[in-house]
Protein backbone atom coordinates (compact mmCIF):
# COMPACT_ATOMS: atom_id res chain seq x y z
CA UNK A 1 0.00 0.00 0.00
CA UNK A 2 1.43 2.89 -0.92
CA UNK A 3 2.27 6.06 1.17
CA UNK A 4 -0.35 8.56 -0.52
CA UNK A 5 -3.29 6.20 0.72
CA UNK A 6 -2.20 5.30 3.92
CA UNK A 7 -1.82 8.78 5.21
CA UNK A 8 -5.50 10.21 4.08
CA UNK A 9 -6.95 7.26 5.65
CA UNK A 10 -4.89 7.95 9.22
CA UNK A 11 -6.66 11.46 8.83
CA UNK A 12 -10.51 9.79 8.22
CA UNK A 13 -10.19 7.98 11.78
CA UNK A 14 -9.84 10.97 13.70
CA UNK A 15 -12.62 12.95 11.23
CA UNK A 16 -14.95 9.39 11.72
CA UNK A 17 -14.33 9.08 15.78
CA UNK A 18 -15.41 12.58 16.09
CA UNK A 19 -18.48 12.45 14.06
CA UNK A 20 -19.27 9.29 15.80
CA UNK A 21 -18.86 10.76 18.90
CA UNK A 22 -21.03 13.43 18.64
CA UNK A 23 -23.97 10.82 17.42
CA UNK A 24 -23.02 8.43 20.56
CA UNK A 25 -23.08 11.73 23.30
CA UNK A 26 -26.71 12.50 21.40
CA UNK A 27 -28.01 9.59 22.16
CA UNK A 28 -26.83 8.09 25.86
CA UNK A 29 -25.57 11.62 26.66
CA UNK A 30 -22.21 13.13 27.57
CA UNK A 31 -21.25 11.49 30.76
CA UNK A 32 -22.20 8.13 29.46
CA UNK A 33 -20.18 8.66 26.39
CA UNK A 34 -16.95 9.66 28.17
CA UNK A 35 -17.11 6.48 30.83
CA UNK A 36 -17.98 4.16 27.82
CA UNK A 37 -14.54 5.38 25.83
CA UNK A 38 -12.55 5.03 29.07
CA UNK A 39 -13.80 1.29 30.07
CA UNK A 40 -13.06 0.14 26.32
CA UNK A 41 -9.86 1.80 26.68
CA UNK A 42 -9.28 0.17 29.94
CA UNK A 43 -10.40 -3.27 28.81
CA UNK A 44 -8.11 -3.11 25.40
CA UNK A 45 -5.38 -2.55 27.26
CA UNK A 46 -5.72 -5.25 29.68
CA UNK A 47 -6.15 -7.36 27.08
CA UNK A 48 -2.88 -6.18 24.92
CA UNK A 49 -0.77 -6.98 28.09
CA UNK A 50 -1.99 -10.80 28.19
CA UNK A 51 -1.59 -10.62 24.22
CA UNK A 52 1.70 -9.33 24.98
CA UNK A 53 2.99 -11.88 27.11
CA UNK A 54 1.68 -14.69 25.19
CA UNK A 55 3.77 -13.37 22.43
CA UNK A 56 6.52 -12.55 24.34
CA UNK A 57 6.32 -16.23 25.61
CA UNK A 58 6.12 -17.88 22.06
CA UNK A 59 8.69 -15.52 21.04
CA UNK A 60 11.45 -17.21 23.32
CA UNK A 61 10.14 -20.55 22.48
CA UNK A 62 10.75 -20.56 18.94
CA UNK A 63 14.52 -18.65 20.15
CA UNK A 64 14.82 -21.81 22.07
CA UNK A 65 13.96 -23.97 19.25
CA UNK A 66 16.35 -22.08 16.81
CA UNK A 67 13.16 -20.82 14.55
CA UNK A 68 12.93 -17.50 13.56
CA UNK A 69 9.83 -16.05 15.22
CA UNK A 70 8.43 -13.91 12.15
CA UNK A 71 4.54 -14.52 12.46
CA UNK A 72 5.20 -13.50 16.73
CA UNK A 73 7.23 -10.79 15.92
CA UNK A 74 4.40 -8.75 13.87
CA UNK A 75 2.11 -9.95 16.28
CA UNK A 76 4.11 -7.75 18.41
CA UNK A 77 4.01 -4.92 16.02
CA UNK A 78 0.79 -5.15 15.79
CA UNK A 79 -0.02 -5.27 19.74
CA UNK A 80 2.16 -1.94 19.84
CA UNK A 81 -0.20 -0.42 17.21
CA UNK A 82 -3.25 -1.34 19.29
CA UNK A 83 -1.91 0.05 22.51
CA UNK A 84 -1.59 3.12 20.55
CA UNK A 85 -5.02 3.36 19.18
CA UNK A 86 -6.64 2.47 22.44
CA UNK A 87 -4.63 5.13 24.44
CA UNK A 88 -6.38 7.41 21.77
CA UNK A 89 -10.21 8.76 22.50
CA UNK A 90 -12.69 7.35 20.70
CA UNK A 91 -14.77 4.95 19.36
CA UNK A 92 -12.90 4.15 16.20
CA UNK A 93 -9.74 3.77 17.57
CA UNK A 94 -10.93 1.54 20.13
CA UNK A 95 -12.46 -0.32 17.71
CA UNK A 96 -9.33 -0.82 15.12
CA UNK A 97 -7.09 -1.69 18.49
CA UNK A 98 -10.01 -4.60 19.86
CA UNK A 99 -9.62 -5.72 15.81
CA UNK A 100 -6.11 -5.62 16.32
CA UNK A 101 -5.67 -7.56 20.33
CA UNK A 102 -7.85 -10.32 19.74
CA UNK A 103 -6.57 -13.15 17.87
CA UNK A 104 -9.58 -14.06 15.78
CA UNK A 105 -9.26 -10.96 14.17
CA UNK A 106 -5.39 -10.29 14.02
CA UNK A 107 -4.62 -13.22 12.83
CA UNK A 108 -6.12 -12.88 8.87
CA UNK A 109 -4.80 -8.91 9.71
CA UNK A 110 -1.25 -10.42 10.05
CA UNK A 111 -1.50 -12.68 7.03
CA UNK A 112 -2.68 -10.26 4.67
CA UNK A 113 0.34 -7.66 6.34
CA UNK A 114 2.59 -10.69 5.88
CA UNK A 115 1.72 -10.84 2.01
CA UNK A 116 1.10 -7.84 0.91
CA UNK A 117 3.14 -5.58 2.38
CA UNK A 118 6.52 -7.83 4.62
CA UNK A 119 7.45 -9.71 2.12
CA UNK A 120 7.25 -7.45 -1.11
CA UNK A 121 9.57 -4.72 0.59
CA UNK A 122 11.87 -7.67 1.79
CA UNK A 123 12.03 -9.05 -1.68
CA UNK A 124 12.51 -5.54 -3.25
CA UNK A 125 15.73 -4.86 -0.72
CA UNK A 126 16.55 -8.57 -1.19
CA UNK A 127 16.75 -8.23 -5.25
CA UNK A 128 14.30 -11.48 -4.77
CA UNK A 129 16.04 -13.40 -1.94
CA UNK A 130 13.07 -13.83 0.24
CA UNK A 131 10.76 -15.62 -1.87
CA UNK A 132 13.64 -17.23 -4.23
CA UNK A 133 13.92 -15.37 -7.25
CA UNK A 134 17.08 -14.58 -7.46
CA UNK A 135 19.47 -14.82 -10.74
CA UNK A 136 21.22 -18.36 -10.11
CA UNK A 137 23.74 -18.82 -12.89
CA UNK A 138 24.89 -16.66 -15.68
CA UNK A 139 24.25 -12.73 -15.76
CA UNK A 140 21.25 -10.89 -15.40
CA UNK A 141 21.98 -8.76 -18.39
CA UNK A 142 23.29 -11.60 -21.18
CA UNK A 143 21.19 -14.21 -22.97
CA UNK A 144 22.30 -17.75 -23.88
CA UNK A 145 24.36 -16.37 -26.94
CA UNK A 146 27.14 -14.11 -24.63
CA UNK A 147 25.30 -11.04 -25.86
CA UNK A 148 23.84 -8.61 -23.44
CA UNK A 149 21.42 -6.56 -23.77
CA UNK A 150 23.63 -2.82 -25.05
CA UNK A 151 24.55 -5.94 -28.10
CA UNK A 152 28.50 -5.77 -27.20
CA UNK A 153 30.37 -9.43 -27.25
CA UNK A 154 31.35 -11.26 -24.17
CA UNK A 155 35.51 -10.80 -23.77
CA UNK A 156 35.65 -14.99 -23.93
CA UNK A 157 33.38 -15.36 -26.91
CA UNK A 158 35.57 -15.60 -29.52
CA UNK A 159 34.29 -12.11 -31.24
CA UNK A 160 35.58 -9.10 -32.55
CA UNK A 161 35.86 -7.25 -29.28
CA UNK A 162 37.60 -9.82 -27.38
CA UNK A 163 41.34 -10.29 -26.25
CA UNK A 164 41.27 -14.07 -28.11
CA UNK A 165 39.39 -12.93 -31.20
CA UNK A 166 40.76 -13.88 -34.53
CA UNK A 167 39.52 -11.15 -37.10
CA UNK A 168 41.74 -8.96 -38.92
CA UNK A 169 40.63 -5.93 -36.70
CA UNK A 170 42.22 -7.37 -33.54
CA UNK A 171 46.15 -7.80 -34.23
CA UNK A 172 46.67 -9.84 -31.02
CA UNK A 173 49.94 -10.75 -29.83
CA UNK A 174 49.20 -14.21 -31.69
CA UNK A 175 47.88 -13.18 -34.87
CA UNK A 176 49.55 -11.65 -37.65
CA UNK A 177 48.31 -8.99 -40.21
CA UNK A 178 47.20 -11.65 -42.61
CA UNK A 179 45.07 -13.26 -39.57
CA UNK A 180 47.33 -16.29 -39.25
CA UNK A 181 48.79 -18.08 -36.40
CA UNK A 182 51.80 -17.83 -36.80
CA UNK A 183 54.91 -15.11 -38.11
CA UNK A 184 54.07 -13.88 -41.58
CA UNK A 185 55.19 -15.07 -45.22
CA UNK A 186 57.72 -12.52 -45.15
CA UNK A 187 59.15 -13.50 -42.28
CA UNK A 188 62.01 -15.53 -43.39
CA UNK A 189 64.45 -16.71 -40.44
CA UNK A 190 68.13 -16.89 -41.44
CA UNK A 191 70.55 -19.58 -39.66
CA UNK A 192 74.05 -19.92 -40.25
CA UNK A 193 75.27 -23.36 -40.23
CA UNK A 194 78.28 -22.46 -38.61
CA UNK A 195 76.86 -21.28 -35.72
CA UNK A 196 76.00 -25.37 -34.79
CA UNK A 197 79.15 -26.85 -35.83
CA UNK A 198 80.53 -28.51 -32.81
CA UNK A 199 85.00 -28.56 -32.08
CA UNK A 200 85.48 -31.97 -32.97
CA UNK A 201 84.70 -30.76 -36.75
Amino acid sequence: MRLRYVIPALLLIPLADAILLVFVAGEIGPVPTVLLVVLTGLIGMLLVRAEGRHTLARIQQKAARGEPPTDELLDGALLIAAGAFLLTPGVVTDAIGFLLTIPPTRYPIRVLLKRYVVVPKLDERTDGFVTGGVWTSGFPDQGDSGVDAGGASSPFDGGDAGPFGGSDADAGPFTDATGGDGPADDDVIDVDPDDYRTKDE
